[in-house]
């Protein structure tokens, strides 16, 4: 993955780069917040980097609540 300093604003080609190889990685079945740590970015920043170039973003998993009865 490319190095990018902490906090720089990512635009243009740099941008869609990036977005295609975190579009790879996630559709292989990395997580958000593993893709975040890799690039040192926020979680947000990926979500939103994910979301934009069109992906379809997994749910949570995890168990889920039942209702008392």
């Amino acid at each position: 993955m490319a190095e990018i300093k902490k906090g720089a604003r990512i635009t243009g080609t740099q941008r869609d780069k990036l977005a295609n190889e975190l579009k790879k990685k996630y559709e292989k079945g990395a997580s958000i917040r593993a893709l975040a740590e890799s690039t040192g970015r926020s979680y947000g920043f990926v979500h939103r980097v994910l979301s934009e170039s069109g992906v379809t973003l997994r749910g949570r998993g995890g168990a889920t609540r039942t209702k008392k009865k």
